[in-house]
């Protein structure tokens, strides 16, 4: 078995990464279980990847690396016992520090276990704004990788992407950088496939895990002090994240929810931005309509909303679920943000719904596999 951690911040492109990792190898005729990793007490990527078919298992309430070690071991042994999956992909929240995962995971010493190098994502489309609003974090993130991948270069002018990649292996000249797009299936998907998931090169030897030496030390620009990888990482990104769940009273056309989605995304985009006008982070909704789910995205102030329509069955209840976390903005602000544009759209469009708040206390199970095969 092995198992492969796909870190990044926020937005960084991780969840389609992981999707499509999982699509590939359950087509190759592997047996594929994925773990998704969300701040708050309501997942919405696991909905999302369960959608593809994926087999997978969701822990939310908190960061993987800080406050769900056990429920992490729980979850590999059972899934291991149970289900014995031949791949395992690791998806943590963006504002985790993948490393200590990673560190847990080999701690564990499962049989027949293999451990693959650990894979940081970068958003290539906004780098430069990610290393002015969350740079310690990110800064941790990039130099504990043993595989950067600057991801999106679909996004960006080809005369930056060299740059990019001059800086990135600046930050961390240990790791291999790679160029990823998941848009389409060229050589760059190749390479990083090959790399993460096969034989590790003869030329950049063993992968073994690292501690941070005193020249990859993160220092913090305010304190003059190291950024330490064992810190509570939410609190060290500086993110305010607010995850919530409507469920909606009867289903809507597919042509509605998509609109619906499109105005809460902006309406929620332009609250943001008058309290943190450039931030960065991951905002994303999704609804269910009578017919398919309708996906959003937003990851910064300056990049546009996208949208994606999966066509599944949807259960008996729709729902409409949204992740945010935003940088430099009060929590309680983001909390009432979200609400009160969801409830205010929902109602000026006539749909009858039910606010389905968490729990400031849920805890998850330690286990919940979706078999969908």
């Amino acid at each position: 078995m092995k198992i492969l951690v796909v870190g990044g911040f926020l937005g960084s492109g991780k969840t389609s990464t992981i999707i499509r990792l999982g699509k590939e190898f359950s087509e190759a005729g592997q047996k594929v279980a994925v773990i998704v990793n969300e701040i708050g007490e309501v997942g919405l990527d696991g909905d999302v990847i369960s959608k593809y078919g994926l087999d997978m298992t969701e822990l939310t309430s908190g960061c993987i690396c800080c406050s769900l070690k056990v429920n992490m071991k729980t979850t590999l042994t059972l899934l291991n016992k149970d289900y014995n999956p031949d791949i395992i992909l690791i998806e943590p929240t963006g504002i985790a520090f993948p490393q200590i995962i990673k560190n847990e995971v080999d701690l564990m010493d499962l049989k027949d276990t293999t451990v693959q190098p650990l894979v940081t994502l970068i958003d290539g489309s906004r780098f430069k704004q990610l290393m002015k609003e969350a740079k310690n974090f990110a800064m941790r993130q990039i130099i504990d990788a043993e595989i950067l991948c600057i991801n999106k270069i679909d996004l960006i002018d080809e005369i930056r992407i060299p740059i990019l990649e001059t800086s990135v292996q600046q930050l961390n000249p240990k790791a291999k950088v790679l160029l990823l797009t998941t848009a389409k299936e060229d050589e760059h998907w190749y390479e990083f496939v090959n790399l993460a998931m096969g034989d590790v090169p003869s030329q950049h030897g063993r992968h073994e895990l690292r501690t941070t030496s005193p020249e990859t030390q993160v220092i913090d620009e305010a304190t003059g002090k190291p950024v330490e990888a064992t810190l509570d990482s939410i609190e060290a990104s500086g993110i305010a994240s607010y995850a919530t769940e409507y469920l909606l009273d009867g289903r809507i056309a597919a042509d509605s929810a998509q609109t619906v989605a499109e105005d809460i995304m902006k309406d929620i985009k332009a609250k943001v931005m008058e309290l943190s006008p450039e931030f960065v982070g991951h905002i994303k909704l999704f609804i269910e309509s009578d017919s398919n789910t309708v996906k959003t995205n937003l990851t910064a102030f300056d990049q546009d909303i996208t949208m994606e329509v999966i066509d599944t069955v949807t259960g008996d209840t729709p729902r409409l679920k949204v992740l945010s976390a935003v940088s430099s903005i009060d929590h309680d602000k983001l909390v009432n943000i979200v609400n009160e544009t969801i409830s205010g759209t929902l109602t000026g469009r006539n749909i009858s719904f039910k606010h389905s708040e968490p729990h400031a206390h849920a805890h998850p199970k330690p286990i919940d596999l979706i078999n969908n095969n």
